[in-house]
């Protein structure tokens, strides 16, 4: 059964994700933070990781970066639901930000449960190097 760290503030996203995934057969660790993700990741492993970009006290980026530092053979997708850069707005594209930070795939909020099922399997189908190659947002 694959085990799934989430890391995420946000206690009804969290809860969500965790009843979405369980249901699926998954194994999950839910975390409300960057900390307590860290704390779970030196304590367990982990067949894929999501983790919010934007959460208080260690903010999404640095988890990301450290999360990808200390294990950089589980695949990590990386979610926000902020605004994100279009032709129209010269905002950042914070997603594309944490590709380049280490995550192997990113979602959107609010994303549908087969977006999140869909990314989680092909990350899970991925090896270390065709993970790399195939760095993508997921729709």
């Amino acid at each position: 059964m694959p085990r799934i760290l989430v890391v995420d503030d946000d206690p009804m996203v969290g809860a969500t994700i965790e009843v979405l995934l369980q249901r699926q057969g998954f194994d999950v660790t839910l975390t409300d933070g960057g900390e307590a993700g860290l704390a779970a990741l030196e304590a367990q492993t982990f067949d894929v990781m999501l983790v919010d970009i934007f959460m208080p006290h260690m903010r999404g980026f640095e988890s990301i970066r450290i999360f990808h530092e200390r294990a950089p053979t589980i695949p990590l997708i990386a979610m926000s639901g902020y605004a994100f850069a279009s032709s129209a707005s010269p905002s950042p594209d914070f997603l594309r930000m944490a590709l380049e930070l280490g995550a192997t795939r990113c979602l959107r909020k609010p994303f549908t449960p087969e977006a999140l099922l869909t990314t989680i399997r092909e990350c899970l189908a991925g090896s270390g190097d065709s993970a790399e190659k195939d760095k993508k947002e997921a729709p």
